[in-house]
Formats: C-alpha cells, sequence, structure tokens
C-alpha cells in the first residue's frame, strides 16, 4: 500500500523584505491532491496580493469538487479556472491604480489514482523523483529560456544573462493565460516538487537531489532546502511543496 507524505514552506529569504509567494498542498473529498506555488509580482506590496489571489481561488474551486474526474477533466478544469483567476487579478489591477504591473508565476500538480498532470505559467518550476533522480518537468517562460531554445544561447550564458529573470508569461500580464499542461506518466514517480524560482537560482538540480535522496522526512528535506537557500544568501522568496510516496512498512 502506498503512503503519501506532504509538505510545504514559504521563506522570505534574507535579502527581501516581504514575501510575494504563496504555496499550499490540498487533498479533496476524493483523496485527490493540489499543489501549488505562486511567485508573486509588482510594486507596492501587490506580488503577494497576486499571488495568494492565485493560490486561494484555485484551492477553494478544488476543495469544491467532490473529485477532479478523469484526466481530460482535470485538464480542462485547470485550464479553465486559471483564465478565471487571470481575469480576476487584471480585474483587481483596474480597480486599484497602485497595482499596475501586477502578476504571479504558477505552477500545479494535480495527483489521483489513475494519473499526474503538473501545470506552469511563468518560470516556477515543477519536478519529479524518478528511480532516485530528479527530473523537471516544466519549462520557463522566460527571454533567456527561448533564446536557448532557439540556439541564440547556452545554458551556461543563460544562467548569467542580465536579463534571465524578464518573464514571457505571467497570470495578470495578458487577457487570455497560456498555461503549459504536462501530463506525466506516474510510473516509477517516487516524489513531486513544486518551487519558485528562489530554491532553483540558489541551489544546483545536482544538490536539491541530493537533498531528496537523504534518509529524512518529508518535512526535513524541505526545511533543509530552504535553509541550504538562506545559507547561500537567500537572494528570493523561496517556495517549496513536496510531496512523497512511500511503501507501507517503511521506516520513516
Amino acid at each position: 500500500m502506498i503512503k503519501l507524505k506532504t509538505f510545504y514552506l514559504t521563506d522570505a529569504g534574507k535579502v527581501r523584505s516581504h514575501n510575494e509567494d504563496s504555496v499550499t498542498i490540498l487533498k479533496n473529498q476524493n483523496n485527490e491532491y493540489l499543489m501549488m506555488v505562486a511567485d508573486g509580482m509588482g510594486g507596492h506590496r501587490k506580488g503577494e496580493i497576486a499571488s495568494m489571489l492565485a493560490i486561494s481561488s484555485l484551492g477553494k474551486r478544488f476543495s469544491a469538487c467532490a473529485s477532479i474526474g478523469t484526466k481530460i477533466d482535470a485538464i480542462n478544469w485547470l485550464n479553465d479556472n486559471v483564465n478565471e483567476i487571470n481575469k480576476l487579478i487584471i480585474e483587481y489591477t483596474l480597480e486599484h491604480e497602485d497595482s499596475s504591473g501586477m502578476g504571479t508565476t504558477l505552477v500545479a500538480a494535480i495527483l489521483t489514482k489513475e494519473f499526474l498532470i503538473i501545470g506552469n505559467i511563468g518560470d516556477s518550476s515543477g519536478y519529479v523523483m524518478k528511480n532516485n533522480k530528479l527530473h523537471k518537468i516544466t519549462k520557463d517562460h522566460t527571454l533567456v529560456n527561448l533564446l536557448v531554445q532557439a540556439g541564440d544561447l547556452t545554458e551556461e550564458e543563460a544562467m548569467s544573462h542580465p536579463q534571465k529573470n524578464v518573464l514571457m508569461r505571467a497570470l495578470g500580464a495578458n487577457d487570455k493565460a497560456e498555461i503549459d499542461i504536462f501530463d506525466v506518466m506516474d510510473e516509477d514517480i517516487s516524489g513531486i516538487m513544486l518551487c519558485s524560482d528562489g530554491l532553483t537560482t540558489m541551489l544546483s538540480n545536482e544538490l536539491i537531489e541530493k537533498i531528496l535522496q537523504e534518509d529524512i522526512d518529508v518535512e526535513e528535506k524541505v526545511k533543509k532546502l530552504v535553509n541550504r537557500c538562506n545559507i547561500r544568501g537567500g537572494n528570493d522568496n523561496i517556495s517549496i511543496a513536496l510531496l512523497e510516496k512511500e511503501e507501507k512498512g517503511d521506516t520513516k
């Protein structure tokens, strides 16, 4: 029998004066999971409003569902609701003059007994652990990632590019939200991790993988990842949502 363990955490880091990230993990009546991380942007603390709107609105809609349904149902649900939340954020900016430019990234995972889908808009990321190795599922919607895909930049050049944080997509940026949705084959997957770029810009995939491989509880892994980011400077807000599958009888 498979047992699922979850933990999520957000931290302001060591440089930012406040936290514009939002994160949660929810379970509905049918024991289906929704994991979400949003990284807000905008002046006058409006980024945290955008990320909170995204997470709370999507979370309420998920909790109201007895079941998310089939995989196609879930994909349609995520697409439709992300677009509704995009409208909410745009309406907020129209009603509040000081919130111009407000928006948020979003990465979300829906896990049921039958399937796993991960969707993202922006540069918050979704990963899975498979055969004890970390695999990135999502693709960042950034200017430099587009340049890398076009062959105009190398991966190494992208890491230090002065415009590496320029987003090409975000909730609140356009009238229609374009979210990429990935159908993930969940055989042999032992874990799912969603995070804001406050984690991935501070720690390499190799170090993240090493910590996730450790024989410690899911809560300790998340806290250790956050602590490592802060030890290295904590240049941004850090948010992590982690789910791990454990076989019944596991000693952890």
